[in-house]
């Protein structure tokens, strides 16, 4: 049995309501019910919360909400993996045979089904515990600079001042849309970020944190030019 969790608390403190936000008309969280709907990967697509309102909401586009979060897990501290591993157990009281599990983040209006379908089949190798969404910086992180409370300028790792940036290796960071798992692995905790984990490539264009209401504007431009 496969399942998707999505995290969706209702606390959030820098874009107030931002799960359930209106983006291009519709609320932020219906994106990844959509995608996850249209992947066609899953037996159950459950939102994780503890607020009625987003309850009702992941309700109208088709999610399920079993149970609302307990509050010791939906403050500013809680982690995804404490959500994902009281979800599972939930869903092991409930005698679900979880096998594959997707934790897919409610703001993340840029997913789409295609790559929930890629990290479904990376997971088919028995030796990969995880597979999750990732894309490439912008720029060399080796020659990244550091700038302090007096406006000094230095490098993070000045071996690289004089190399030339196609010489230097490409980086990667967490795109931040979902993560696959075996149901275990997030049971025990296992870390992500980590050789037992595969990768599933997003082109840049497709990728956008919204932690402000600076991100949120830069996001909507964005989609807006995707379309």
């Amino acid at each position: 049995m496969n399942i998707a969790i999505i995290p969706a608390r209702g606390g959030s403190k820098r874009i107030p309501r931002k799960n359930i936000k209106l983006f291009h008309g519709k609320p932020m969280i219906a994106y990844s019910i959509e995608a996850a709907q249209k992947s066609g990967c899953f037996d159950k697509i459950i939102v994780s919360t503890d607020d009625q309102e987003i309850a009702d909401v992941a309700l109208q586009y088709g999610a399920e909400v079993p149970f609302l979060r307990p509050a010791s897990i939906a403050d500013d501290y809680a982690t995804t993996m404490d959500v994902m591993k009281h979800a599972i157990e939930w869903c092991e009281t409930e005698n679900w045979p979880l096998v594959n599990v997707c934790c897919i983040y409610a703001t993340a209006p840029f997913i789409l089904a295609e790559y929930i379908k890629q990290g479904l089949s990376e997971l088919a190798d028995k030796n990969v515990k995880y597979a999750f969404s990732a894309t490439t910086f912008p720029f060399p992180i080796q020659r990244a600079i550091a700038i302090d409370d007096n406006g000094t300028v230095s490098m993070f790792s000045p071996k690289f001042a004089n190399t030339r940036s196609q010489d230097l290796p490409e980086a990667f960071h967490d795109a931040g849309q979902f993560y696959w798992g075996k149901a275990d692995a997030f049971k025990q905790g296992i870390p992500v970020f980590a050789s037992h984990s595969k990768v599933v490539h997003l082109p840049r264009k497709r990728v956008q944190d919204i932690d402000s209401f600076e991100d949120w504007e830069v996001a909507e431009a964005l989609f807006s030019a995707l379309q």
